[in-house]
Order: C-alpha cells, then sequence, then structure tokens
C-alpha cells in the first residue's frame, strides 16, 4: 500500500526534523510525507526544505502564502496526494501529538474501513495527564456531548486530527464541500463520513501534548468551534451515500 502523509505546520521549527526521522523510520512500506507549510516565521519551511533536499524520494514541501489555517492546509494537501498514485491518506500532527507508533497499526485497519481514526474517547485511549481540568472538560463536552448530539454521529472522538482515509474515501467525500477551516475542520470530516456511508473504524490512542513549542489551539478558538458545528449541520443534513462523488 502507498502511503501519503499530510503534515500541516506553522512554527514547528523544533519538533519537524524529528517527526520526519520518525516517520521514515516506520517499515510501513512506501511512505511519501507532504509538508504543508503556512509560511512559518520561525524557519520551518526552510528546515523542510533541506529535508526534502536530503530524502527527496521520502519528503516533499508546499509552502503557502498569504493562505493560512489548519482546514485550508490539508484540502491543499489531500488534493495535491490525490494527483498521486498513493493507496491512503494521513493526516496528523507535526507536534507528537500524534504518535507515529500507531500508523502501522491503523493502516492494518484500514483495509477493512473507509477511514480510520486514532481516537481517545473509546475504550484504551487517553488524554495526557498533564491536560487541565478546563480542558478535559471542553473536550469531552466538545466530543461525547455537544457534536454528538447535535450531529447524531457515531464516532466517538469527533474532533479527532489522526486519521488515515482511503484514497477513494476522501474522493467521494468532495473536498470542494469542506469549507470549515479551523477546529471545526475536524467535525465536518467526521460529520461527512457517516452522512455519506463510510465505514470508519477507532482505535484507541494515548494522546500526549505537544512536546516542544506552544500549541495553536487556544480557548476561543475551541468555544467558536461550537456554534460553527450549527453550521455543519446546516450544511450537510440532506446528504446520503447517493451523494458521493464518482
Amino acid at each position: 500500500m502507498k502511503t501519503a502523509i499530510v503534515l500541516p505546520t506553522y512554527n514547528e521549527s523544533q519538533n519537524i526534523e524529528g517527526m520526519i526521522a520518525a516517520l521514515l523510520d516506520l517499515e510501513i512500506g512506501h511512505i511519501h510525507v507532504l509538508i504543508v507549510d503556512d509560511n512559518s516565521p520561525d524557519g520551518t519551511g526552510e528546515i523542510a526544505d533541506q529535508l526534502a533536499e536530503q530524502f527527496p524520494e521520502q519528503v516533499e514541501v508546499m509552502h503557502r502564502i498569504g493562505e493560512r489555517g489548519l482546514g485550508s492546509a490539508y484540502i491543499a494537501g489531500f488534493k495535491h496526494v490525490l494527483e498521486t498514485d498513493a493507496d491512503a491518506v494521513v493526516q496528523m500532527d507535526s507536534d507528537f501529538s500524534h504518535s507515529p507508533r500507531y500508523l502501522p497499526e491503523m493502516l492494518t485497519s484500514l483495509r477493512e474501513s473507509d477511514v480510520v481514526v486514532g481516537s481517545r474517547y473509546v475504550t484504551g485511549g487517553r488524554l495526557d495527564e498533564h491536560w487541565g481540568l478546563g480542558r478535559r472538560l471542553l473536550s469531552v463536552f466538545a466530543n461525547s456531548i455537544y457534536t454528538r448530539l447535535i450531529l447524531g454521529l457515531h464516532v466517538r472522538d469527533v474532533t479527532a486530527g489522526f486519521k488515515i482515509w482511503r484514497r477513494g474515501t476522501l474522493q467521494g467525500i468532495g473536498l470542494h464541500r469542506v469549507r470549515s477551516n479551523g477546529y471545526v475542520f475536524q467535525v465536518e470530516m467526521a460529520y461527512l463520513s457517516e452522512k455519506l456511508g463510510y465505514q470508519v473504524k477507532e482505535i484507541p490512542i494515548y494522546f500526549e501534548d505537544r512536546r516542544i513549542g506552544r500549541s495553536k489551539m487556544s480557548q476561543k478558538i475551541k468555544l467558536e468551534a461550537v456554534w460553527r458545528t450549527l453550521q455543519v449541520a446546516q450544511r450537510h443534513r440532506r446528504l446520503t451515500q447517493a451523494d458521493r462523488q464518482k
């Protein structure tokens, strides 16, 4: 199975080399990493270019100037790798919150699923012990109560950012449908997957807080996602499996 990994970056100069090394050390067959950098002022893009020069067959860099945001970075990356012959497309953070060690198991699960989610909220999944009570409660509220109640989803980790997609799943979703650019991007992708009838498999992961650097995910951004979830529900509520893109 040919695997493409999409890594959005913004100010990850302290993490990107270690992440690429960890990914390339995996024994998962053919692997290609696309770093999508949003013009990081800390030099992440330059380091990424050096890595691409060092590993020309396995690492590629997309530099985005002017445009910024997690959702649009992923969409740009997805569209790019879908132009290749990749069979599976991974989305993950570059700060080690999503450990590369889970990828072999997730790829195995993809053989019988359309999308595999690295989940914090299924049996065996865990959050970092250093998370404060407020952060934990907000995350549990968003995933276990609010988004699942409004959207009627079955997946337990609605806001998960660690996923592997079958090529055909991303094509069938129709990336033009996705409008969210921030935290709620994950919610919209989860909703589209289930509304269009794709089989979702969750496997438990330990979600480690970032090792180096500062999180870009503020409480304000998370709270904004609450009302944007209502927009997602309104936008896609009538979709069925018959609406998959050919």
